[in-house]
């Protein structure tokens, strides 16, 4: 029987090759993306970028650089979690994913999701934060917990979004600090410490219904 680790390498494989929809044939490599199979968060953003998409990893360039700022205010590491996208080839010239493109790459993320089994998921995305947060605007749940299930769901700005407004800088900052937290309120869910009841997850709402600010 195949690991945790060797299952997750199998999915990255068959991403590689997947082409259940066009964004294959426009794009240079399929991002799977990364991290370890026992990661205690889980990133998830929109798509690859121009440099994602050459070099077949996720977050790679300035906004990278910043998420590793990040997560060193909570004594974390990049190789510690595990990111991400909701669609695994880049759109063309980094347009939005169509509804079609997201529900063709679901599978993929699903199974990410339940071999992991991450105590918090981390949204980086409108795409991403639809599946938990219909109709929501992430500048106004941001850093705030839902749960799903035994783990907590934390909408989040995209680190990209601080490289153009420095006020989002301490913003990000304080809502990576509020993780730890969130990771032991899981695991205490985990433990049937909590009596709360799981929230089933939703189907993904129409994209378009949803604003980033």
């Amino acid at each position: 029987m195949p690991n945790r680790t060797e299952e997750l390498e199998q999915v990255a494989e068959q991403v590689r090759a997947c082409t259940r929809c066009p964004l294959y044939k426009t794009a240079t490599k399929g991002v799977p993306g990364e991290g370890p199979a026992n990661a205690d968060i889980m990133m998830i953003g929109e798509g690859p970028g121009f440099h994602e998409d050459q070099q077949g990893r996720p977050f790679v360039g300035a906004a990278g650089k910043f998420l590793d700022e990040l997560l060193s205010h909570i004594n974390l590491k990049r190789s510690d979690i595990f990111i991400t996208n909701v669609v695994k080839h880049r759109p063309p010239n980094n347009r939005d994913p169509l509804p079609e493109e997201i529900e063709a790459c679901r599978p993929w993320l699903d199974q990410q999701i339940e071999l992991i089994q991450p105590k918090v998921i981390v949204t980086i995305s409108r795409f991403a934060m639809a599946r938990w947060f219909p109709n929501e605007k992430i500048s106004a749940i941001h850093g705030k917990a839902k749960r799903a299930g035994n783990m907590m769901i934390v909408p989040m700005f995209h680190p990209a979004a601080a490289l153009h407004n420095i006020n989002l800088r301490p913003v990000l900052i304080e809502d990576f600090k509020k993780l730890p937290n969130y990771i032991e309120q899981a695991k205490k869910a985990d433990a049937g410490a909590s009596a709360a009841q799981p929230i089933p997850q939703p189907k993904d709402p129409p994209a378009e219904q949803l604003k980033m600010f």
